[in-house]
C-alpha cells in the first residue's frame, strides 16, 4: 500500500512511475519502439553453446610483457585461473579447453542460462575472463608490471551432437600440438643456434612434423614427447567432487575447552587436467560431461 501512495505520489509530481498489481513498474513511452530494433540472438535448443574467446593482439601483448618462448609458464597458469572463475561464476558450463591464448567453454545443451541469449552467453564469459586476467596478474607475474590493460574477442558456435563437440575439441587440441611442436623448434634456431626469426622461418618452410622432431632431437637433443604435457595437449577443466581436509574448532561433552579436529568434506571444484582428449578414453572415463541430464 505505502508502495502505491508514492507511486501515486510520483505519477502525479510528472515522473511518470505506475503501480501495477502491488508492483511499482516504468510507464510505457513513446521512446519504447527502439526495441524493435533488438534482434532475436536467442540459440537454438538442445545444441552445445560453445563460447570460444582469443587474445586480441596478444603477440605484441607478450613481447611487451616479456612472456618466455616458446611457452610462459605464468601465462599458462593465469589463463587457465581466469577459466577456472570463469566456470564458478557461470556454472552451467560443463568443460572448458585452453592453449597459449584461448579458451573454449562449452555450455550444457539443455541450458537456459540468460534465456539462451548469444550475446549474453559471450559478454559475459568474456568480461568475466578479462576482469579475472587484471585482477589475478600479480599472483602469477609478481614483480612484472601490467602496463596495459589486455584484450579478449569472443565468438558462439553451436554443435548439435556429442560427435559434433568431441570433433571441435579434438581440432582445439590438435591445433595445439601443431602449433606448440612449431613454436618449440622455431625458438630453439633462433636462441640456441642464433638464427634470426626469419632465417628460422625459412628453414622451417614446407616440413612436416617429422621433420621439425628430427631437428629437435638431432640438433638440440630434445625429445618432444619429453616436453611437459600442459604444452603439448593444453589445458581441460572439469568439474570433479574433491575431498578437502579442515580443521575445525569443536567443543566436545564434558570438556571446558575446545579442541581442534579434522574435517573432511566433499566439494565439486573445477579441476585442470592435461591429457589427450582426441582418443575415446578420456571421455569414457567422464562419461557424466555429455550426460543429457548433467
Amino acid at each position: 500500500m505505502l508502495g502505491c501512495l508514492r507511486a501515486a505520489a510520483a505519477i502525479s509530481a510528472g515522473r511518470g512511475v505506475g503501480c501495477v498489481r502491488g508492483r511499482v513498474s516504468m510507464a510505457k513511452s513513446k521512446f519504447e519502439y527502439v526495441r524493435d530494433f533488438e534482434t532475436d540472438d536467442t540459440c537454438l535448443p538442445n545444441c552445445w553453446i560453445v563460447v570460444r574467446l582469443d587474445g586480441r593482439n596478444f603477440h605484441r601483448f607478450a613481447e611487451q610483457h616479456e612472456f618466455k618462448k616458446p611457452n610462459d609458464d605464468r601465462a599458462l597458469h593465469l589463463m587457465t585461473k581466469c577459466a577456472q572463475t570463469v566456470m564458478q561464476e557461470l556454472e552451467d558450463i560443463a568443460i572448458a579447453y585452453g592453449q597459449s591464448d584461448e579458451y573454449s567453454f562449452v555450455f550444457k545443451k539443455k541450458s537456459k542460462w540468460f534465456k539462451r541469449r548469444a550475446s549474453k552467453f559471450m559478454t559475459h564469459v568474456v568480461s568475466q575472463f578479462a576482469s579475472s586476467y587484471v585482477f589475478y596478474w600479480k599472483d602469477y607475474f609478481k614483480d612484472q608490471q601490467l602496463l596495459y590493460p589486455p584484450g579478449f574477442d569472443g565468438r558462439i558456435v553451436l554443435y548439435p551432437s556429442n560427435q559434433n563437440l568431441k570433433d571441435y575439441l579434438s581440432w582445439r587440441q590438435a591445433d595445439c600440438h601443431i602449433n606448440n611442436l612449431y613454436n618449440t623448434v622455431f625458438w630453439m634456431l633462433v636462441q640456441r643456434s642464433g638464427l634470426t626469426p626469419v632465417q628460422a622461418q625459412d628453414r622451417l618452410q614446407g616440413t612436416l612434423a617429422g621433420d621439425k622432431n628430427e631437428i629437435l632431437f638431432s640438433e638440440f637433443n630434445i625429445n618432444y614427447n619429453n616436453e611437459p604435457l600442459m604444452y603439448r595437449k593444453g589445458t581441460v577443466l572439469i568439474w570433479q567432487k574433491v575431498n578437502e581436509v579442515m580443521t575445525k574448532k569443536i567443543k566436545l561433552p564434558k570438556e571446558s575447552e575446545e579442541k581442534e579436529v579434522e574435517v573432511t568434506r566433499t566439494r565439486t571444484k573445477v579441476v585442470p587436467l592435461h591429457c589427450d582428449i582426441i582418443g575415446e578414453q578420456f571421455w569414457e572415463e567422464y562419461p557424466e560431461i555429455l550426460a543429457e541430464d548433467s
